[in-house]
């Protein structure tokens, strides 16, 4: 049974600038038509998605309401970001079956990602979160919360860093598999959302950390334990480059896995942008994969066919 592992970035669900509740609706009923067809080709369609512009909201109105009510910690943060988004695509993949008078099954899992205590990223934060602070409010956050924060001066204003650790196990996996096990072909599961909820394990209790997964590393985690075919990577971009945003600027439709494997140790990819991306795309080939896309929203369905984003392959 075929199966796809599809990963939306945060970003393409909420671009920059834009808060609004409806565009996120918008953007997630551009993809729901393309994620239907797959179903009814057969595919079993495995959604995961971003949550760095949902999360920030949900931070700056912590901090804006803090006077009235306490802030809720990151793991916590990440959880409802993973039933918000997971609602819009659950219900905009259920009514786009229902339209075409089909019924297949569409839910949403909140899932929890187990990370390492000792993953060196606690030591070193570095995924900036939430909103800008003023100095003197960053002061007393740093001092009051233990907080690391790092100055922008091209934004101007203070911002939180937070570890990102490696995921290492879906603790609902086994119930994914079930699931996937199940008959009619053609099922989709939205699961592990912003990377998923980071837990680390104390004895035989896991607990909730303050950390943010890349959501790319457990969408290639995904692929890999549920030996996907192919691992599909939506972002805002619509082809990989080299020499990104300069005159030497080169777009990649099809590359393979040495290359990337090679512009990686060349350093083409920043790690703050398309380098967890190309390396998700290294390990699920690695591991067997038959084909990594990296493309954008608008462009999904031609990628799926080779028309356009970027293709890796073994």
């Amino acid at each position: 049974m075929p199966r796809i592992v599809i990963a939306v970035g945060g970003n393409a669900i909420l671009p920059p600038g834009n808060n609004a509740v409806e565009e996120q609706e918008y953007n997630v009923q551009k993809i729901t038509p393309h994620i239907v067809n797959l179903a009814k080709l057969g595919y079993d369609v495995i959604l995961t998605h971003g949550n760095g512009p949902q999360v920030g909201n949900i931070l700056l109105q912590n901090e804006w309401a803090r006077e009235a009510v306490p802030a809720n910690p990151m793991d916590v943060c990440v959880a409802e970001s993973q039933g918000q988004i997971g609602y819009f695509l659950q219900q905009s993949i259920a009514n786009e079956l229902r339209a075409g008078n089909e019924s297949r099954p569409v839910f949403a899992l909140v899932s929890e990602v187990l990370v390492d205590a000792r993953d060196e990223a606690f030591k070193n934060p570095t995924k900036p979160i939430g909103p800008y602070y003023r100095k003197r409010r960053a002061a007393h956050l740093m001092k009051k919360k233990g907080w690391i924060m790092k100055e922008d001066k091209v934004r101007g204003g203070f911002r939180r860093l937070v570890p990102s650790p490696l995921p290492l196990e879906v603790l609902e996996m086994e119930g994914i598999r079930e699931y996937l096990r199940m008959k009619p072909r053609g099922k989709v599961i939205i699961v592990c959302g912003g990377g998923g909820i980071p837990v680390v394990k104390d004895g035989k209790r896991y607990e909730g950390v303050d950390a943010v997964i890349d959501k790319d590393r457990t969408a290639s985690l995904l692929a890999r334990e549920l030996m996907a075919e192919s691992l599909v990577l939506i972002t805002d971009v619509d082809k990989v480059s080299l020499h990104w945003g300069t005159r030497e600027q080169v777009d990649l439709d099809a590359i393979t896995l040495a290359d990337a494997k090679r512009y990686l140790n060349e350093d083409q990819f920043p790690p703050g942008s398309m380098g967890p991306k190309i390396g998700a795309a290294v390990e699920f080939l690695e591991a067997g994969g038959k084909r990594a896309i990296v493309c954008s929203l608008d462009g999904f369905p031609e990628a799926m066919e080779g028309r356009a984003g970027t293709t890796i392959t073994p």
